[in-house]
């Protein structure tokens, strides 16, 4: 995957204020308070800054942290991780692996099948709808 750099002053021109500083300065929505963390539409969520496909509707639960929560990305190459030491904590930070957005975190405290909590801000995502399937004999 060929990644996507820019510079800071690019990215800050192109996206909204609240996803540049949760994107490219690794900010956190408050819990509860982002447009996906109780959203149950069937689609897909891509990231907020290249488009590139990171979850799907059914990989996501209610994981009651107050952000949108999943089991796992629709490809692993799509995520790349890091450790992460701010705030006086050991996470393992998620970014997008095409334009190094940070999304969010990931903990290891998930259901099955992977155990795993893709925790992500609502602000690193857009949600694209699945598409509605035509009537029959319709136009």
């Amino acid at each position: 995957m060929e990644k996507i750099i820019k510079k800071d002053s690019e990215w800050e021109s192109e996206l909204p204020p609240e996803t540049y500083r949760i994107t490219r300065q690794n900010g956190t929505e408050k819990p509860f308070t982002g447009k996906y963390w109780d959203f149950k539409e069937s689609g897909e969520y891509v990231c907020a800054c290249c488009d590139l496909p990171l979850f799907g509707s059914d990989a996501k639960y209610r994981s009651g942290s107050g952000w949108p929560s999943f089991v796992q990305p629709v490809d692993a190459s799509h995520i790349e991780t890091r450790s992460d030491f701010s705030h006086g904590m050991e996470r393992t930070e998620i970014l997008c692996a095409q334009c190094e957005a940070h999304l969010g975190h990931v903990f290891e405290d998930g259901p099955a099948p992977t155990g795993l909590r893709y925790c992500t801000n609502s602000a690193s995502l857009k949600f694209i709808p699945e598409e509605t399937p035509r009537a029959l004999g319709g136009s």
